[in-house]
């Protein structure tokens, strides 16, 4: 499975308009394109930093569908108000976990990480038995996901929580975590974000 990523840093004031975009017209329009199997969007409300990631079944669906997602995306950048201030990146959907669905109010911390190439799978398999469990006993936990660029060394994990409160209080957690990968792993630490997690429109299937 794969997953293709669009940040976009725009106007904090324009974002409950993006939103509605997002939920009213994109997601209708992309639901039933060949292979699409879900779509969420995270935000940050105060610096108006914004992420939209389609998920597809395959690198060839992701692929056959960018000629129509484009001019979507350029669509919602004009209502943002991004200018153009904006990332798009393709991902492999590497590990995916659903302990149960998120609710209205649910929160992510998302941590985007960078390692040698050569050494994305033992990464992963670290990621599986090593920190998995621990996330997963964290209060309030719904679901983790790791997207992983190959090519690059690039990761990019998720941890969705049911609110805020749940999101601040396992921040010093997950800073222990960040600081054990980092030592046993050899990642580097790339940046960390708290968002809202505003639309969950996924059907990807569990990896573990």
């Amino acid at each position: 499975m794969y997953a293709r990523s669009t940040t976009i840093r725009g106007n904090p004031g324009s974002l409950d308009d993006a939103i509605a975009h997002m939920r009213d017209e994109v997601w209708p329009a992309m639901r039933d394109m060949d292979g699409c199997i879900g779509l969420s969007m995270m935000c940050d409300r105060e610096s108006g930093r914004c992420i939209a990631t389609s998920a597809w079944e395959d690198r060839q669906a992701m692929q056959a569908s960018a000629e129509r997602v484009a001019p979507m995306r350029r669509s919602l950048v004009d209502r943002f108000g991004a200018g153009d201030d904006l990332e798009v990146r393709e991902w492999e959907i590497a590990v995916l976990h659903r302990e149960h669905a998120a609710g209205d109010g649910a929160c992510a911390r998302v941590t985007w990480t960078r390692r040698d190439p050569g050494e994305v799978d033992r990464v992963l398999d670290m990621y599986r038995t090593s920190l998995m469990p621990r996330i997963q006993h964290m209060p309030g936990f719904c679901s983790l996901s790791m997207l992983v660029d190959r090519d690059r060394g690039h990761a990019v994990g998720t941890v969705v929580f049911d609110g805020r409160a749940h999101l601040e209080e396992s921040r010093e957690q997950a800073r222990m975590l960040r600081e054990e990968a980092v030592s046993i792993m050899g990642i580097d630490v790339l940046d960390v974000a708290e968002m809202d997690l505003v639309l969950a429109h996924l059907r990807v299937p569990e990896t573990v």
